[in-house]
């Protein structure tokens, strides 16, 4: 009889073996969490032992499949003696124990393993990491240009009439405008005279057969644009002179001191597109030195500005991220 039971405990299989994975001892923060990991074969059959060593509870302990899949959890736990755990996946397994006191828990915990098979014997229970690049897609929503539609807005259309220095009223005449909001660019036109707004109606006949542009094509509008250069300067006629200035400047000039205009001319006509300034109130004036003729001085005054039309379309964005994700060797 001696002799069959020692023949039936020699070909027991070792797999029946218990084998440790991990004894240790762990301190678990106040209001904090351990967490450990080891990997198991399909078959195991785990047993876990646990004692925090002061007899005081530990609010949680789990054991669970890599990420999230429970397969133990006890609370308010002291102790722990020889639990045990089927196996029915190959996989990393996370031991995790969470403190919610205000003082720290000392833990003891032993792990083993009963393999089912010979050949998982030797099953490598080391969790190892990697670092996983993960790629996803976020819709964002975004302001966009749908188009940008060119105003032109006339600021003045006048013939303003200047007296002679012999006149009893003064031979110089001054007007004030305001440059629109958003205005990128402006321009004048001053004609002089019959002479001086012939040249511009010249010029306004040579456009009107070009009505296909996005800005309307009057010579006032081409100038604040830049786009017109081809009205004649007049040599012959009687001449003006005159002087764009801020108020500043204005002021300078009627109290007969230096000054220092945006423009200035002695002209019989005479146009400019501007970029500078493009905000704000400024002065027109002429000075008449004829002594006994006056004039009339035809002015336009136009501006561009921009009015922007924006739509909202829906944009798809890469991020990019990492985490770590643990693996076995087996």
């Amino acid at each position: 009889m001696m002799k069959q039971l020692l023949l039936l405990l020699a070909v027991l299989p070792l797999s029946a073996q218990s084998i440790d994975v991990a004894e240790t001892t762990i301190k678990v923060p106040m209001l904090g969490e351990e967490v450990l990991y080891y990997g198991l074969a399909e078959g195991d059959q785990l047993t876990v032992n646990f004692e925090e060593t002061n007899g005081k509870e530990l609010k949680e302990f789990e054991i669970a499949e890599y990420p999230s899949a429970s397969k133990f959890m006890d609370y308010k736990i002291k102790k722990l003696d020889n639990r045990t755990i089927s196996i029915n996946k190959t996989a990393v397994y996370k031991f995790r124990l969470y403190n919610s006191s205000l003082g720290p828990r000392i833990c003891k915990l032993k792990i083993q393993r009963t393999p089912a098979t010979v050949s998982t014997k030797k099953f490598d229970t080391t969790v190892y990491w990697k670092t996983v690049n993960d790629t996803t897609y976020t819709t964002t929503q975004e302001n966009y240009l749908v188009r940008r539609d060119t105003l032109i807005t006339i600021i003045t259309d006048q013939a303003a009439k200047v007296h002679s220095v012999g006149n009893l009223n003064d031979n110089k005449t001054t007007f004030d405008f305001i440059l629109p909001t958003n205005t990128v660019a402006w321009g004048y036109y001053i004609g002089v005279n019959q002479e001086g707004q012939k040249a511009y109606e010249a010029a306004a006949e040579l456009l009107r057969a070009a009505a296909d542009s996005v800005i309307p094509k009057t010579p006032i509008n081409q100038i604040a644009s830049g786009a017109i250069s081809f009205i004649p300067k007049l040599q012959s006629g009687e001449d003006i002179d005159f002087y764009i200035n801020d108020a500043a400047n204005l002021d300078l000039l009627n109290s007969g001191q230096s000054f220092y205009p945006l423009k200035r001319g002695k002209v019989i006509n005479d146009y400019s597109s501007m970029t500078t300034p493009l905000s704000g109130r400024y002065y027109m004036t002429f000075i008449n030195d004829n002594a006994v003729m006056g004039v009339t001085v035809n002015v336009k005054i136009a501006a561009v500005s921009f009015n922007d039309v924006w739509g909202i379309r829906e944009v798809k964005n890469m991020v990019i991220g990492s985490r770590k994700e643990p693996y076995l060797k087996n």
